[in-house]
């Protein structure tokens, strides 16, 4: 407003009271057209200006005016009539003018809505991908660092592992070495010695049978001699008698036959038990 001002009262300078008084929307169209650059450059645009009344202290301005009142009124309802046109134009003019402005500061602001819809969009993908990425960054790298603690565990655990088994070695030698000592080597020694006492017992038991059997063996052949010289004997004897009884005929040999069968019958059967033992004693 205070430019306005201002444009007014350099745009009064320029004129004569007169022609203030008498062309007031000259004057007005003046100080729009002087005044409108400096509000422009504010974001203002002045759409319409007019100048409602002029007066001064000494009421020279009515007195000018008076002159003119009878022309003024004659042209009054036409003026009017022309004003009320011209403002009703001038009104519509505005409003469209006001609407065009409007639609375009709506349709700017909604492309600028959009626009700044669209970048933040994009920037909230662009944040969310980078916290992504960065969360996925984390876990990778609390995962490794993970494997390499497992890893870590395991090399442990397999010393621990190997240790034990060293360990465990150690303790089955020295077992192995104290069992040894105290059962198997006693042991051994008590096989041993059952195992030549078996033996000399064994080999004792074959001589005293063999030996056995030797003895038995020569009193077989004792007295199967003894039984061939009885047999050779008696057949010599019976060959005597039997040349001695010839001379007798067939009568004295029956008889000497019956008569010595008793006795034959006797010798074998005692050389057969003694026979039939020593063969039982052998076996």
């Amino acid at each position: 407003m205070k430019f306005v001002l201002c444009d007014l009262r350099i745009v009064k300078g320029t004129l004569t009271v007169e022609e203030v008084y008498k062309d007031r929307d000259q004057f007005a169209a003046l100080v729009r057209e002087v005044a409108a650059p400096d509000v422009g450059r504010m974001g203002i645009e002045i759409l319409s200006f007019t100048i409602k009344d002029v007066y001064d202290d000494v009421q020279y301005l009515q007195s000018l005016g008076k002159a003119q009142t009878a022309s003024v009124k004659r042209d009054a309802d036409s003026g009017v009539a022309e004003a009320n046109r011209d403002a009703g134009i001038r009104e519509a003019e505005c409003e469209k003018t006001a609407m065009d402005v409007k639609y375009s500061t709506d349709t700017k602001i909604e492309d600028n809505s959009r626009m700044f819809k669209l970048q933040k969009a994009n920037f909230d993908q662009e944040v969310n991908t980078a916290k992504a990425e960065s969360a996925l960054a984390y876990e990778l790298q609390a995962a490794k660092i993970r494997q390499k603690i497992r890893n870590e565990e395991i090399q442990i655990d397999v010393v621990e592992r190997k240790k034990q088994i060293e360990i465990e070695s150690q303790e089955i030698l020295r077992k192995d070495c104290e069992l040894t000592s105290t059962v198997k080597l006693p042991a051994e020694a008590e096989s041993y010695r059952v195992q030549t006492i078996a033996e000399g017992k064994r080999t004792q038991t074959l001589e005293a049978a063999r030996a056995e059997a030797e003895r038995i063996k020569k009193i077989g052949g004792a007295e199967a001699l003894a039984i061939e010289l009885v047999g050779k004997a008696e057949a010599e004897r019976m060959r005597m008698k039997a040349s001695v009884y010839k001379q007798y005929g067939d009568a004295a040999i029956m008889n000497i036959v019956l008569d010595s069968l008793p006795k034959l019958a006797v010798t074998y059967l005692y050389f057969s038990t003694n026979l039939l033992r020593n063969q039982g004693i052998d076996s």
